[in-house]
């Protein structure tokens, strides 16, 4: 039987802990979202949305909370662990959502000691380019998968928590250990943003950038829409992930690199292999339903009035 959650606290409130806080409000399965973040204008925008009930200065709103959720650059993982661990009372359970798990994962072996076995880390494959408070909504997790990488220490209450607050926003939740995700992350994820973000910054600082830029049509716009996901959140995550991204771009250059071979020699049957491998490769995958489009709001959504939702 699903235990509604007493008190959720939701560390960063854009479009990932925004959304988690969203898909349990509408499913009522949250009592009371309490938001914390570095910036009190956001705070405030997200309260505005309806996104949380409460705006925290600091950890201390953790006493007493059910559920923790870390959706802030993993790169803040360690400093916001520290800081709230000593707000941290028994029963409460601590997830994470970062696209990184073993930078995530050694930090908490280092600020939560004792209370490692309440955190379970996490990620939810689903996003879009876009961020903040405006940018959520609670159907984004519906139907993706969520990835968790529990611990040997990791207590089993603790797990079912958060599996099923993820099941409550219609997620499907699979289980990898925190090495396979961030190695198969790294080719699927990390690597495309690193090169869209790449891509265009080649183009933005040539000479005929507004030139280039006004005959570019869908295939510049498709191929990198994701550069104009949040920064800071990137780089965090190509840091911390840098040892299995490397090995990628090497792959990746070596490939490449075969490919200009065979352009520069005018191989045409080469490209042509090449070309019709990745379309029908691109075809299976589409086929087989793990390929849906980038998730949006089915309509144009409403700003609700301050403090709206369950309240206690």
């Amino acid at each position: 039987m699903r235990r509604r959650l007493d008190t959720l606290v939701v560390v960063g409130v854009g479009l990932i802990g925004g959304s988690f806080a969203l898909a349990l409000r509408a499913a009522g399965y949250a009592r009371r979202i309490v938001g914390v973040g570095r910036r009190r204008a956001t705070l405030e925008q997200a309260r505005s949305r309806g996104i949380i009930d409460e705006c925290a200065e600091g950890f201390d709103c953790a006493r007493g909370a059910t559920l923790v959720m870390l959706a802030m650059p993993v790169g803040q993982t360690g400093g916001v662990l520290r800081a709230l661990a000593p707000h941290l009372e028994a029963g409460t359970v601590v997830t994470d959502a970062g696209s990184t798990k073993a930078d995530v994962v050694a930090a908490a072996r280092a600020e939560l000691g004792a209370r490692i076995g309440a955190f379970v880390p996490g990620h939810p494959v689903a996003g879009t380019e876009h961020s903040g408070p405006a940018a959520a909504f609670a159907d984004l997790y519906r139907g993706r998968r969520v990835v968790l990488t529990p611990l040997p220490e990791t207590e089993p209450r603790a797990l079912a928590q958060v599996r099923e607050a993820w099941q409550v926003c219609g997620a499907r939740v699979f289980e990898l250990s925190h090495q396979a995700h961030d190695r198969m992350l790294a080719v699927v994820s990390h690597l495309p943003h690193l090169l869209a973000f790449a891509l265009v910054d080649r183009v933005a600082a040539d000479p005929r950038a507004q030139e280039l830029l006004a005959y570019a049509a869908g295939g510049f716009r498709d191929f990198t829409r994701i550069a104009s996901s949040h920064p800071e959140m990137w780089r965090d995550i190509c840091i911390a992930n840098r040892e299995a991204l490397l090995p990628e771009i090497d792959r990746y250059w070596e490939h490449l690199a075969a490919l200009r071979s065979a352009l520069e020699s005018g191989d045409a049957a080469a490209l042509d292999t090449v070309f019709g491998r990745a379309r029908e490769a691109r075809g299976r995958w589409l086929a087989s339903g793990e390929a849906p489009e980038p998730p949006r709001p089915a309509t144009p959504r409403a700003s609700p009035s301050a403090g709206s939702g369950p309240r206690s």
